[in-house]
């Protein structure tokens, strides 16, 4: 079993099939060493898990879920980028950096701490590889009304 599928087993992660695009776009994109991770939502069989804008529908521990959710969907996307099973995701070199959305109401100003549901799991599973650059933003809506939307920047091994 790779390290990080250890990893993943020792959180009680289990990573879904890839989410497919539900637009006009690609899952991934890979260049040179590094693999751009599209915009993954908090989706699970096809269903959006926590809908709506922090704080009204959703609190900031509701949005730490919804990002960990979005984030193991980038998972399973990345995964696939590094060619799935025999290695998978110990071909990660290093996170990069996450982009993170999160809808919010007027006035609202902790995305910071929604988007630690996504930091905090990527250092737990990649240890000082899964430190990465980030931007937080809120947003007044996003795809399906989900409440968080992750995309990730990761570089593979040489």
């Amino acid at each position: 079993m790779s390290t990080i599928d250890t990893a993943l087993q020792n959180l009680n992660i289990t990573l879904p099939p890839a989410p497919k695009p539900v637009a006009s776009y690609v899952p991934y994109v890979k260049t040179g060493n590094l693999v751009f991770v599209s915009g993954q939502i908090a989706m699970r069989d096809g269903k959006i898990q926590i809908a709506g804008p922090i704080p009204s529908a959703q609190s900031i521990e509701q949005g730490q879920q919804a990002a960990r959710i979005c984030l193991i969907n980038a998972l399973a996307v990345l995964k696939d980028a590094c060619g799935g099973e025999g290695g998978g995701l110990d071909r990660v070199a290093r996170i990069v950096r996450i982009g993170v959305f999160v809808q919010s109401n007027d006035g609202f100003d902790q995305q910071a701490k929604v988007a630690n549901g996504a930091s905090d799991l990527l250092i737990a599973i990649f240890g000082d590889a899964g430190r990465h650059a980030r931007a937080a933003v809120g947003t007044n809506a996003l795809p399906l009304n989900t409440t968080v939307e992750i995309e990730l920047l990761a570089e593979l091994k040489t």
